[in-house]
């Protein structure tokens, strides 16, 4: 299919921030919801639809796997969140661990429910995307064209390519690109306190300037960061240099959202 044809059938009247990868395994969706809690802290009413119907990551990241959506002239009402973001996910509909294999319409389907659920006043919506340019991300741009798009990616050359193939559909499908994040940047050992840089280092910093795109800033690799993701406590949510990572990228998403609505 020619992404360059690709128009809106339909939009709605919040704005969607797509936070994508061309590649897994880059952070994308440990992006995702910090950055929403990061925003909702800022003073946003932010809402994260978890787009990754196949592998639903945000029930765990949020802690609230075990909470099921009300539901309202069929449509579902987002799950509360200790944070304060609500979230809609097929995650808290489907066994902890039963594969999700559907093909493209039944995906496609279940994006559009996602984001029609109750979302109240929220706005902006956060889209964490599956990776890959494939049949979500077709359904999205197609019917629920984004705001605008945050790419995610590590340092090293791999992902890099992938995440350029992100950005071109996006390119493709008049969606702006509002900047690119490196995730992984730099591990700080625990015991001596050097840091080293595992994935590389200024990788996706000097994509951005070559693509002449914004560079909203760089997450190290950390401990405290996989641990607490784990436990459903998202780090943006307390203190330290994880939170302010996050902060200091959400004030420039925040700066963005202003000049593009308000």
């Amino acid at each position: 299919m020619d992404t360059r044809v690709l128009h809106t059938s339909s939009r709605a009247q919040r704005r969607l921030i797509a936070v994508a990868s061309g590649k897994g395994g880059v952070g994308k969706s440990t992006v995702s919801a910090n950055l929403a809690v990061a925003l909702a802290r800022g003073g946003r009413k932010v809402g994260l639809v978890d787009a990754d119907i196949s592998g639903p990551s945000q029930p765990r990241l949020f802690g609230v796997e075990d909470r099921k959506p009300g539901a309202r002239d069929n449509k579902m009402i987002p799950v509360e969140t200790p944070a304060g973001v609500p979230i809609a996910s097929v995650g808290v509909l489907v066994p902890a661990g039963q594969a999700i294999a559907w093909r493209g319409p039944m995906l496609a389907n279940a994006l559009n429910q996602l984001i029609d659920a109750h979302w109240g006043n929220a706005d902006p919506l956060i889209l964490d995307l599956p990776p890959g340019t494939g049949d979500v991300q077709l359904t999205m741009v197609q019917k629920h064209r984004p705001s605008g798009a945050v790419i995610v990616s590590t340092p090293q050359d791999l992902a890099l390519i992938d995440a350029r193939r992100a950005i071109d559909l996006f390119a493709k499908a008049g969606v702006p690109i509002i900047g690119l994040i490196e995730n992984m940047a730099g591990y700080a050992c625990p015991h001596c306190g050097e840091t080293s840089d595992p994935f590389g280092s200024g990788g996706a910093e000097a994509d951005a300037a070559r693509l002449g795109i914004p560079f909203l800033g760089r997450i190290p690799l950390s401990r405290e960061l996989r641990a607490a993701s784990d436990a459903g406590t998202p780090p943006a949510a307390g203190n330290g240099p994880d939170a302010a990572a996050f902060e200091e990228i959400a004030g420039r998403v925040d700066v963005w959202l202003t000049a593009n609505g308000g």
